[in-house]
């Protein structure tokens, strides 16, 4: 039933990296049980919300007196909380930290903002665009005399942030398991997308990597990995960075007179880029796909989000499903002895409420007085 099953993780409502850090953890088989606003409704989105598949949704007031009681019961008996809120607010609403480790020791306490617990920015608002443009990544994409383009919220929200709190909160968990204590995860999104940028760090640092966008074999100034048009108007995607597939590429797209010593050598990338554009301009991106998709090229097609889901490779892998009629990214990575059910679809907000309190141990009682006093 999934690596995570047994795992009970409390999920405090918020947008964009914390629910999906949730989403990824209840793809896995943990309960995740979404804490949301007390007054939100069922909309038309509710059950189109991706990233809270799988979950469970719990309604409550946090501004309420009575709210961090009731969380904290329910924080004694899970393995793990977080949240995604500015520093400090969680010790406002009395379920800081110190107040939830006090209640169970073994808590896993997860804590995702976009600039960290401390430091100038902390109390700052941003946004993804901000984070990865204070990592250093922002400026590396883009084309060369352009400004800088945000590769939609991917590298930060999701890559930096929401991964980063998924792995950190399970480094913790199985940490407790030889240790016995939780702690807590500062996940900061500039930090995570900082990460990412590993790789480039080292060809910086190894003077394989130019600071100038488009300059490099991987930011779409070489030749043989980038995007080209084709005659209808689509695109397809060019990787051919070993000798051996760049020479297939060239013997492919019937490219004559090119020495394959100077794959490398930057003054000649110009010249061949408007050759290979040139050269698949005359076909279709579907011609392009029966040419090149039976050989080493490094070759793909660039697909629409409606067309992914119906290529012949990602329908014999089940890459998407569809679940009530909303098709999205099955739960990722797989594994070979506990693999994940389909997720269930989004729970309607606050549809659970009363399962869960009478699940974490409250009484019939207890549950009549939250209501009637309009705390859940």
């Amino acid at each position: 039933m999934g690596p995570l099953s047994g795992t009970t993780i409390i999920e405090m409502g918020g947008i964009g990296p914390g629910p999906f850090c949730g989403m990824m953890l209840a793809d896995m088989g943990a309960e995740v049980v979404r804490l949301e606003r007390r007054d939100a409704a069922p909309t038309a989105e509710s059950r189109t919300a991706v990233l809270n598949r799988g979950k469970k949704s719990l309604a409550i007031d946090l501004k309420h007196p009575l709210a961090a009681g009731v969380i904290l019961k329910m924080v004694e008996q899970a393995d793990g909380l977080f949240e995604g809120f500015r520093p400090g607010v969680m010790e406002k609403l009395g379920l800081g930290p110190t107040e939830c480790l006090a209640r169970n020791p073994r808590l896993i306490y997860g804590r995702m903002t976009g600039w960290g617990q401390e430091g100038p920015l902390s109390q700052r608002a941003g946004h993804d665009i901000n984070y990865i443009a204070l990592s250093g990544a922002l400026n590396c994409m883009g084309r060369r005399d352009q400004r800088p383009v945000p590769p939609l919220n991917l590298v930060g929200d999701f890559g930096g942030g929401g991964m980063y709190l998924a792995f950190g909160m399970v480094c913790a968990l199985l940490e407790r398991e030889r240790s016995g204590q939780g702690q807590v995860i500062d996940a900061a999104i500039v930090d995570g997308a900082a990460s990412l940028l590993s790789m480039i760090h080292w060809y910086v640092a190894a003077g394989r990597w130019s600071l100038e966008r488009e300059d490099n074999a991987l930011d779409g100034a070489a030749p043989f990995y980038d995007t080209y048009e084709t005659s209808d108007g689509l695109y397809i995607s060019l990787g051919s960075i070993e000798p051996q597939f760049y020479a297939t590429m060239l013997r492919l797209l019937e490219i004559e007179g090119v020495k394959l010593s100077e794959q490398r050598n930057k003054q000649k990338w110009g010249e061949l880029k408007a050759r290979i554009a040139a050269k698949v301009r005359q076909k279709t991106r579907e011609q392009w796909c029966r040419l090149l998709e039976e050989h080493d090229v490094c070759f793909a097609p660039v697909l629409g989000l409606d067309e992914a889901p119906e290529h012949p490779h990602n329908r014999a892998r089940g890459t998407f499903v569809e679940i009530e009629g909303v098709m999205q990214a099955a739960p990722a990575p797989r594994f070979s002895r506990t693999s994940p059910p389909v997720p269930a679809p989004p729970p309607e907000p606050g549809g659970d409420t009363l399962d869960l309190l009478s699940r974490f141990g409250f009484q019939t009682q207890e549950i009549e007085r939250l209501q009637g006093e309009r705390v859940v």
